[in-house]
Formats: C-alpha cells, structure tokens, sequence
C-alpha cells in the first residue's frame, strides 16, 4: 500500500507513512502545533495498490481517497515575553530607585492569566536591581559604580499567577553609563634618580596619568607643581601637552650628604565635568654616577660605614651579640641555682627525720653493740666532733680530761661536762637532748643506769646537785632530789 496528502491545510506541516508489516497508514507531526494559532486542520488522504494482478487491472483503479480532520487540543503554556532579550543603559550617578527600562510578558493561553515578574537572583548576586511584581518596571537597588563592573546581565523570569511551575524567562544587559567621579593619578610608582654631577635644565623623569573614568572624548590631563613648590630652587615641572609632563633641574651641585631625598608634589587635572584633580608626589633620590650618567650608589652607606660593613651585617652582628649574652647570662643563673640548693638551711631542724636502729645489745660485755670504754676510761682526752644538728660555722671547746674517780663521780662528772657544752655552745638549739645509756647484764661496775628503777633503787646516791644545774635539770631534780626546798624554782 501507498499513502500520500494530496490536499488540505496541513500539507507541509504533517505526514503520512506505511507501516510495512500492518500496511497502516501513519500520520505524524512534522511541526510544532500552536492551539493558540491554530484549533484545527483538515487533511485529504489518498491510499492507493502498487501491486496489482493483471487479470483484474480492468477493474481499476485500485485506489482511494478519505478526508481526515485533525483537532489541536489546548496545554498550558508558560508565559511569553515580547522580546527574548532586552537592553536597557543606567548612569552610574543614579539615585537608587531610579528606574531603567520595563520588561513585558503574557499567558499564551485562552485563559490569559495574570502574569508576574521576579529577578534570577543568581544573575544578580549583589542585588543591584529591583523589578515591580506586576509591571515587570527595573529600578536600582543601590549605587552602581561602572569602574567595578560596567555592564551587568541579569535573567528576568516571569509566571503564571495560578500555576507558577509556568515559568518564561528573558535576558535582560544593562550598561552603567560613565560620570567623571575618579580623579587621575600617576600611571605607575616612579623611582627617580638625580646624579650628583647633573647639570641645570637636565630632564630626569617623563611622568604620565592615567584615570579609570572613561570621558567620551578621550584623556586629556594636565599638569603643574603645587603652589607652594613652584618657586623651589631644586625642580621645575613641564607640560607636553600631550598627557605628559617632564621633570627637570634647576641648578647643580646636589649632593646626598646634604639632603638623599627630595619629595617633589605636582597636581595633575583631567577634563571631565565637572573636572577633577589630585596631587602625587615625585620622589627624587640623590645618587652617585659614573661616567655615563648611570646610578652607581644612592644611599649613605659610604659615609656612615667607612670600614664596608653593610646595614644587614651590623644587624647580623648584633644579634649574635645579644645571643651570646643571653646565653652567658642563663649558665650565671643556673650555677647560681645549683649551689643555693648546697647551702645549709638552718631553719629546718635536722631532728625531724627519724633514724631508728634496731640494735639490743647483751650489756657491757657484748663489745660489738657499742664500746663500753668511753664509760670505764674517761682519762684520755675527748676528740672535739662537729655537730651534726647546727651549720658548719661553729667555735668549738677544748675539754678538760678525767681523773681517775669513783664510779659515781666519774659519771656526774661526764654529765656535768656535757652540761656545760650544751650551756656554752652558742650554736646549740634551746632544746634537751635526751640520751639514754642502758647497760644490761651482769658484773657492771657502773651497775644498772636504766630510768625505769632509779626512783625504786636504794642506791645511796645523791642527786642534790641537779639542782644547781638550772631550769633545764629541774624535772630530774624533783624526781631524783632529796632536798626539794633546795631545788631551783
């Protein structure tokens, strides 16, 4: 089977094609439809047999037409504006809420719904502009300034009011008209250098400006000394005219000793409107040259350093000085700390930590607990010991030696003797020392000296004398004294 239009108002806009296994006609849309355009076509269709079999092709002809009528029916449509792309200019001396053009859209629909405007904020991050939801009117929402940005491309999007997933969009380039609102200035930092040797009238520095306006017409600067370094006797300044100028000397005989450096202001105008102007200041230095007018040196190095030494070798010798010096002065610190902890402190009392021997001898004839013979034989002389319990910074006394005495005598004798080293020894804590001499066992020619039955013993011992020893033997007086009313009170 064939198919083909062969009349209607659809020709060009649909097609029709043969299905090879079903030998259906197929129509199919060769252009986008339009209800608001168009709600119908009507098309004239023809069907004809390409294979006919000769014994029936009197019968022909083996084909036939039909009319088919097609009908659009309506979607809706996001909103249309009247231009896909719209250009609009602003000044940059604009007033916020100034208005710079108006935007246009419309639903494409029979139902024509009202439409409503916003700005893709993702175009318009700084939020330059502002548009009215109902016009669709752009105003400025803040200054503008064209020498940051001078053109700005926003999207404007506009929606169906009772469906807003109907979104049409527009490109919207506004151009931020120039004001002369920035004054010149030198177009890069100049380092001048004038030689020693120059000669009066010699130029030395072209200086240009530069300005981020741009003026319709084109630059044009000019330039002149302040007033109050007009007169100077060292500089004067040139106009080109041609957006240039020319510094040049006025005398000779410059040199740095006197003065290194020379700030120089000139003032520079451009021809905006309305017209603006700003002072730069020319720095000029005084250097030494060669033969060739080229700077050879511009500091003053030579003349405070005569050995050669640099600024950075000064700096670099100084700080090894100050290192030096904080190390020296931290080994003084920490010897000094080392031997502070040698020193003997004499207010800690020594007797506080406790040594405690566990040691019981078998009286006095067991010789290796301790010797016996200090007691029996005090007739040789007593080495003078150092005590343990006071700073080394002590006088000591020589002691007299014993004579063979009873026993008895010769131990209130040991005692008196110790008596008086505790009483003139000046170093000596204002405490009692307490020593106990226990002999244990038999035989002892001294007998028993334990405290634990002296007050019980018969001993025809007196102990009287106690008394005349002073406050610090009163309590052995009241326990062991038979004459209390001759006790020290």
């Amino acid at each position: 089977m064939e198919y083909k239009i062969v009349d209607g108002d659809g020709i060009g806009i649909f097609k029709v094609s043969v299905d090879k296994d079903t030998q259906d006609g197929i129509l199919t849309v060769l252009k986008e439809l339009d209800f608001e355009t168009r709600t119908n076509y009507n098309l004239r269709i023809e069907a004809a047999n390409k294979h006919i079999d000769p014994r029936f092709e009197s019968q022909g002809p083996f084909s036939d037409t039909t009319t088919l009528k097609i009908i659009v029916e309506d979607v809706d449509e996001p909103p249309i504006f009247t231009s896909s792309t719209y250009s609009m200019m602003a000044s940059e001396a604009a007033q916020v809420g100034t208005t710079i053009g108006t935007v246009s859209a419309h639903d494409p629909d029979v139902a024509n719904n009202p439409v409503r405007y916003s700005i893709d904020r993702n175009t318009d991050l700084e939020r330059y502009f502002n548009i009215d939801a109902n016009t669709g009117v752009i105003t400025t929402a803040k200054a503008l300034d064209r020498e940051t940005n001078a053109v700005h491309n926003i999207t404007v999007l506009a929606m169906e009011s009772q469906n807003p997933t109907q979104v049409g969009r527009s490109f919207v380039a506004i151009t931020i008209l120039d004001v002369n609102d920035n004054a010149p200035e030198f177009a890069t930092d100049y380092d001048t250098v004038v030689c020693e040797n120059v000669q009066p009238g010699q130029a030395i520095q072209t200086i240009s400006a530069i300005d981020k306006d741009e003026p319709p017409n084109g630059y044009r600067f000019y330039f002149t000394l302040l007033p109050e370094a007009a007169n100077n006797s060292n500089f004067t300044l040139r106009d080109n005219k041609d957006n240039t100028a020319t510094v040049l000397t006025r005398r000779n005989g410059f040199r740095r000793q006197d003065q290194p450096i020379f700030y120089l202001p000139i003032l520079i105008i451009d021809n905006g409107s309305p017209s603006l102007s700003s002072t730069n200041t020319l720095t000029i230095r005084i250097c030494e040259c060669d033969a060739d007018g080229i700077a050879q040196s511009c500091n003053l190095e030579a003349y405070i350093l005569p050995a050669g030494l640099s600024t950075g070798a000064l700096i670099a010798i100084l700080a090894c000085f100050l290192t030096l010096l904080v190390l020296i002065l931290l080994i003084v610190t920490m010897r000094r700390r080392k031997k502070e902890t040698l020193i003997f402190d004499e207010d800690r009392d020594i007797r506080e930590n406790i040594v405690r021997y566990d040691d019981e001898g078998g009286g006095e004839e067991d010789t290796e607990a301790f010797d016996m013979a200090a007691l029996r034989n005090l007739n040789v002389m007593r080495d003078t010991k150092a005590r343990r319990d006071v700073t080394p910074e002590i006088q000591f006394f020589s002691r007299s030696t014993y004579k063979s005495l009873p026993d008895n005598v010769i131990f209130r004798e040991f005692i008196w003797e110790r008596l008086k080293d505790a009483d003139i020894d000046p170093c000596a804590p204002p405490y009692d020392s307490l020593q106990t001499y226990a002999f244990e066992g038999t035989g002892s020619v001294a007998e028993s000296l334990s405290s634990l039955d002296s007050v019980s013993s018969n001993s025809d011992q007196n102990y009287d004398y106690l008394s005349d020893w002073g406050p610090r033997f009163k309590k052995l007086a009241d326990m062991y004294g038979t004459a209390n009313d001759h006790l020290f009170s």
